[in-house]
């Protein structure tokens, strides 16, 4: 019995993976798995995760780019309650993809998730009411090793879906990421 779908390199992204589990519904509920590494390993995917996050934000918070420099994580990510439009750029220096991006509606209802390999930044914009978002890291979290990339750079162009939005609320710290091209010009090369 299949348990679920897989769509590998969405947008011809090489390493992006979009898993859509099945779900089993009676009048009690649901049930589907969320994870299995004997799965992942058959993807190719062999790799530990050693951190799990979980973040809670009201429709328009919009949270990235983000990614960690030395530390890079890879993530599998999905949202347990509401809606989030998610958002995967790869800045993987010498990729064939390079500054391209790939974005997917991730909700409770449909359970997709979404495989990020090393050297993307990541980000989302919560498109529910509330949206708990959980993810899963192949590394632990480095404050001193942050990095990010400006939401709404125009060289990326990310169509974030944000015209059912009222108000985009982004952190201060979001705010100030560079643009792409300051990325591309600094001398920080990511993989």
């Amino acid at each position: 019995m299949k348990q679920l779908s897989i769509e590998k390199n969405p947008n011809n992204i090489e390493g992006l993976i979009v898993i859509k589990p099945r779900v089993f519904l009676d009048e009690r509920g649901y049930f589907c798995e969320t994870y299995n590494k004997s799965v992942m390993y058959n993807l190719g995917v062999n790799i530990d995760f050693v951190q799990d996050n979980e973040s809670l934000s009201t429709k328009g918070v919009l949270r990235g780019l983000h990614f960690q420099k030395k530390f890079s994580q890879a993530k599998l990510v999905r949202v347990i309650q509401g809606s989030v439009f998610d958002v995967a750029v790869d800045i993987r220096s010498g990729s064939p993809t390079y500054g391209k991006y790939f974005g997917i509606e991730l909700t409770s209802e449909n359970h997709f998730q979404l495989y990020i390999p090393k050297g993307f930044a990541h980000g989302f914009v919560a498109l529910s009411d509330e949206a708990i978002f959980s993810y899963k890291c192949t590394d632990f979290y480095h404050p001193e090793d942050e990095g990010g990339l400006l939401w709404n750079d125009e060289e990326i162009a990310i169509d974030w879906p944000i015209s059912i939005i009222d108000e985009i609320i982004v952190s201060e710290k979001d705010k100030k990421h560079p643009t792409f091209k300051e990325f591309k010009e600094g001398d920080f090369k990511f993989f």
